[in-house]
């Protein structure tokens, strides 16, 4: 049987040796401790503030808390499970060093506040981590998008030949995406400052703690101001798992297009050699291994919003020990988006667009047939009308072999009678994606601008 723990005393006997093992959470959340050591100084303060300890014995309480961070930090500090969790690991070793002062920082507190608060603060922490990986891949695309500004490739829709497109603004639609992550991280961490420090178990406390004043301490821009839901909210936990989980999404496309891009069947791109890897049977081989990687660590950030939204689903009101189980799937959440992140970072600096054998195949597919047709629009004919046409004369092409620049003039009359010598300006996917003129086309003057527009953004951050 285990030692009896501080606050077992209502319980008969010491745990079963099962038992430690089954409920420690001390080997995942061991990483919130210098939360956990901010969070107890904090509350350490307030106590000395409202005279629930003296001044004497809150100076002992915050020498022996920082003492246990450099021991930790520098590898020093013995980890026991016996005392299951972080908070109760800090809180024995602070006994050890301060004495009685460190059996009065629990005053008007309870693990279930206190685990609250610790993830919290790290979640903020980590989504500004996160942010800053966003933008470091944003800034990689754009500085790459610069380099192919004027060079052509063709878009797909239903992985079918679309219309032209400039390389440089299909980079940057990845941009737009990789935005969106970043504000909904950042509308996440308005949700994650809020302190629930002084909610103690789930009613509060009859002791007048200042819950104002350990909000500021830490940086809270709010509190909870119920202290029912203070302990039991996870919402913020299961959405920074899912803004987690689109980023995810978001790279897992990214990867797919330049898995596919990198094969010989397409050839639009060279992938470094240090990021990819070789077969153990097929020595001909240069698989983009990283990027695939990626796309598969997309089910980790799935799985782990799932397990989130599982573990919440079902629970009574309050705090449940069910909730140890929240750090597992954000911790996971974090770190896999974390490494994705950093990889793709690394992978788009060392990728490169083979323009010229994009160049070569860009007649096939007849990617300016929506330029003819709004050529025929502004002829005056209608666009289904003109729909139509087009159609005919694709279907037409396709039976001789040619293109749609290929046809004479007086060929393209037949189909109808206000094609001028004109038409040729609007065919051909160079001309095509110079004429593109609506804000956001994907052409090169609106590359040109939305890359001048995020360099301005993106150097603010």
């Amino acid at each position: 049987m285990a030692k009896l723990k501080s606050w077992e005393h209502r319980l008969a006997g010491a745990p079963d040796r099962l038992m430690v093992d089954f409920v420690e959470s001390l080997s995942i959340d061991k990483r919130l401790y210098k939360y956990d050591i901010a969070g107890s100084i904090a509350h350490a303060q307030m106590l000395a503030k409202r005279k629930l300890i003296t001044k004497s014995e809150f100076a002992k309480i915050k020498r022996g808390l920082e003492r246990i961070g450099r021991e930790i930090a520098e590898g020093k500090f013995k980890f026991d499970k016996t005392y299951e969790d972080i908070h109760m690991a800090i809180e024995n070793a602070l006994v050890k060093k301060a004495g009685n002062a460190a059996k009065k920082l629990h005053t008007g507190r309870s693990r279930n506040d206190q685990v609250a608060t610790d993830l919290r603060l790290w979640l903020r922490d980590e989504i500004d981590a996160i942010q800053a990986k966003i933008s470091g891949l944003q800034k990689s695309l754009v500085a790459k998008a610069a380099k192919y500004t004027d060079d052509v490739m063709p878009a797909y829709t239903h992985l079918q030949r679309a219309q032209p497109i400039v390389i440089a603004s299909y980079l940057l639609n990845f941009v737009e995406q990789l935005q969106r992550d970043f504000i909904r991280l950042g509308n996440c961490q308005q949700l994650v400052s809020i302190s629930p420090l002084g909610a103690g178990a789930i009613a509060g406390s009859t002791l007048p703690l200042d819950r104002k004043d350990t909000a500021k301490q830490l940086g809270f821009s709010d509190m909870a101001y119920n202290s029912i839901d203070a302990v039991g909210d996870r919402d913020f936990c299961a959405e920074f798992i899912f803004d987690c989980a689109l980023i995810s999404t978001h790279l897992s496309r990214l990867s797919e297009d330049l898995i596919i891009f990198c094969s010989n069947e397409f050839g639009f791109v060279h992938i470094a050699d240090s990021f990819c890897t070789s077969s153990s049977m097929m020595p001909q081989k240069r698989n983009a291994d990283a990027l695939e990687l990626v796309r598969g660590k997309s089910g980790r950030t799935y799985g782990a919003l799932m397990g989130m939204l599982t573990l919440l689903k079902a629970q009574p009101t309050g705090y449940n020990r069910d909730l140890q189980e929240d750090k597992t799937h954000i911790f996971s959440a974090a770190d896999t988006i974390s490494q994705c992140l950093d990889m793709v970072s690394a992978v788009i600096a060392h990728t490169t667009f083979d323009t010229k054998r994009i160049a070569a195949g860009l007649d096939s597919g007849f990617l300016d047939a929506t330029s003819l047709a709004e050529y025929l629009v502004r002829k005056g004919i209608p666009f289904r009308q003109a729909h139509g046409i087009v159609g005919s004369l694709v279907a037409h092409c396709e039976k001789q072999g040619i293109n749609l620049a290929d046809l004479k003039l007086a060929e393209l009359k037949k189909f109808s009678p206000e094609i001028k010598a004109d038409v040729y300006k609007s065919l051909g996917a160079a001309n095509v994606v110079a004429k593109y003129v609506t804000i956001g086309s994907a052409g090169p003057k609106q590359a040109k601008e939305q890359i001048a527009y995020w360099q301005k953004q993106l150097s603010k951050r």
